[in-house]
């Protein structure tokens, strides 16, 4: 569908619903404003058709235009409006036509970290991991779906009565969740989390308080030095943001091949290789799941491999990749501790459909993980990297793990609620720091300086 098609479907009737839910046909008070936009909306539509149903067209210099337009078409209304009136009317139509409605606002405030639509009316927003209500409102169900339609619509998904979720990204990466009637009861449900338009490195994690500089070199020794990590932690707690952080670590003259649901990652190496799974159609066919595409990365030649989440059957695949040659892979999954992200991963074994014994499950855990890195997301919204533990082998049927670097909680909370607890190294040298040496890795001995936790 054109840019006009969808401009014109989205203007609809004079007779849509207010942002109070009252029908202007039924003789309820009708916002002046509003009307206007409707009005100059149609107006721009047919003045401008040609230049907006354009692909050629140069996006900033097509935002020019129209807000030129815009604002001459707004000179020649008779409702008086003020300055701010204008500027307001011509920044609502403009987000219409060329962004996502109310919440292209709050997508470009940096400091806005998750969108959260619960309905037409009810917009919610993250801001340094507290949620705040807004005051941002949709027209009605069909602007909302509209604004769903445009984002789902870029990637080649769809979102329908016979399809009612999805999973989509924006241009810049940010991870968008939708589902809709018969699902969503209460009408649909969109929700974005945000990506930084420039990834975080290292050094911003840093100064986040995320990790500490000490905690920085020795992940980036462990993945020069083509070790196998698995990132763990629950929703929101920067999972995808610190695997993007940890690849960048990868040297340039590597081969990387990244598997995701929705393309996320952005690594800044010349030789990535992305991958992203595919839905089934309508009729319920051509679906390419993560574990289709993991077994797909064998065949490519790749030094690294890169699996956005692990969730499912592709677990044991990207076990074996791990323990048949393929050093230096990275991944995350979803648990509370990284004992937790183990279990999963047993559980996720299983899910592939082969009855494997748990004792072999583990030894090939064992074998393939060499670091696990989790993270948490505190009382006081912040995200921290909370524990880092190095797999050390089995005693008998465990997997042992060796805590190299935790979070003291120990230290208390201040008078605003925020934790005064840092990372720590708990004075222990995991065993793979001497295959780390032989291959020229080093790291200096006060990386690994034990610091006691405070007392109370």
């Amino acid at each position: 569908m054109s840019l006009r098609e969808r401009l014109t479907e989205a203007s609809s009737s004079p007779s849509l619903v207010s942002l109070d839910g009252r029908r202007k046909d039924e003789g309820a008070s009708f916002d002046t404003k509003d009307a206007i936009k409707r009005s100059v909306h149609y107006l721009l539509i047919e003045e401008m058709g040609a230049d907006l149903d354009s692909a050629a067209t140069d996006d900033i210099a097509l935002r020019y235009r129209i807000e030129s337009k815009l604002l001459d078409l707004l000179d020649h209304e008779t409702t008086p409006l003020s300055a701010e009136d204008k500027r307001e009317i011509v920044s609502d139509v403009i987000d219409d036509i060329l962004g996502f409605g109310p919440i292209e606002p709050l997508l470009n405030d940096p400091a806005v970290t998750e969108v959260m639509v619960n309905n037409p009316h009810t917009v919610y927003v993250e801001r340094a991991g507290k949620i705040y209500m807004t005051d941002k409102r949709f027209v009605d169900e069909a602007h909302l779906l509209r604004v769903i339609d445009k984002i789902v619509a870029r990637i080649g998904r769809r979102v329908d009565e016979a399809s009612p979720m999805v999973d989509a990204r924006l241009p810049d990466g940010s991870r968008v969740n939708a589902i809709i009637a018969p699902l969503a009861i209460n009408g649909p449900i969109l929700t974005i989390r945000k990506f930084s338009h420039d990834p975080f490195t290292a050094s911003d994690l840093i100064d986040f308080g995320t990790m500490s500089e000490q905690m920085g070199e020795f992940l980036d020794a462990c993945v020069r030095g083509r070790l196998n990590i698995l990132i763990s932690g629950g929703t929101g707690t920067g999972k995808t943001t610190l695997l993007n952080v940890v690849s960048a670590y990868v040297p340039d003259d590597e081969r990387i091949v990244t598997v995701e649901d929705a393309a996320e990652l952005r690594l800044g190496q010349e030789h990535v290789l992305r991958l992203e799974s595919r839905p089934s159609n309508i009729e319920g066919r051509g679906q390419v799941s993560i574990r289709d595409l993991v077994r797909n990365t064998l065949r490519m030649r790749p030094d690294r491999i890169i699996v956005g989440e692990v969730r499912g059957g592709e677990a044991l695949d990207m076990l074996q990749a791990m323990n048949t040659g393929h050093d230096g892979s990275l991944s995350t999954v979803h648990a509370n501790a990284p004992r937790d992200a183990l279990s999963r991963l047993e559980t996720m074994v299983l899910m592939s459909g082969i009855d494997l014994p748990v004792r072999a499950i583990r030894e090939q855990v064992s074998s393939a993980l060499d670091l696990l890195v989790h993270l948490t997301r505190l009382r006081d919204g912040t995200r921290r990297v909370t524990q880092i533990a190095a797999v050390e082998g089995m005693e008998g049927d465990t997997i042992v793990l060796q805590d190299i670097f935790y979070f003291d909680y120990s230290m208390g909370i201040d008078d605003n609620g925020m934790f005064l607890g840092r990372v720590k190294s708990t004075g222990l040298r995991p065993a793979f720091m001497s295959k780390l040496e032989d291959l020229g890795v080093m790291l200096p001995p006060e990386a690994f300086e034990y610091e006691p936790p405070a007392h109370r």
